[in-house]
């Protein structure tokens, strides 16, 4: 989960191609709070080689979901938005009792300008990114978080993590060694 910046055009080309896990993730979701350890053990068994991408699905049933993913944009545009996103899920239960106020102070925890997350938060500026996902998730058939597309497959979490991390190392391998 790579909080870097895009390479830019001038930059060299990485040795391996990068294979793309989109996340379609909800910041107030358990079942996506216990899939970041499959997250982890991707990152850390293909590192550039796989470059899993945040796609926010807010569920309605989760009345902090929306401002959390505007939330997550921010931290994404400040340079770390994985950081911030596994710092949210690891206390779901707040986000529940306290919401907008513990979005700015895990900012403030991370080093990040929460006084420019409380301005994002009020002015919205991220609302568009997260409606734009959600309606493109939608479009594909993801129906809960976490839910999972590599390779143009969706694989969805939201029933079971069981098996997804190695259906998914299956993918990413077969795309990298078709790239090679």
């Amino acid at each position: 989960m790579n909080d870097s910046a895009p390479a830019s055009a001038t930059a060299p080309a990485s040795p391996r191609p990068a294979v793309v896990l989109d996340v379609w993730c909800e910041l107030q979701c358990p079942d996506c709070r216990s899939a970041l350890d499959d997250l982890r053990a991707l990152r850390e068994r293909y590192g550039d080689r796989l470059e899993p991408r945040l796609r926010h699905f807010p569920l309605e049933k989760h009345k902090h979901a929306f401002a959390a993913a505007q939330a997550a944009e921010e931290a994404l545009e400040q340079g770390r938005g994985w950081a911030y996103v596994e710092a949210v899920l690891g206390r779901v239960e707040e986000l529940d009792r306290e919401g907008e106020p513990l979005l700015v102070a895990v900012a403030g925890e991370l080093g990040l300008d929460a006084e420019e997350f409380d301005t994002a938060l009020i002015d919205g500026r991220h609302i568009l990114i997260v409606d734009a996902d959600q309606a493109e998730g939608k479009a594909i058939g993801v129906t809960g978080t976490p839910t999972y597309v590599i390779g143009g497959e969706r694989l969805d979490g939201g029933k079971s993590q069981e098996g997804l991390r190695e259906r998914i190392e299956e993918i990413a391998d077969r795309l990298l060694a078709e790239a090679k």
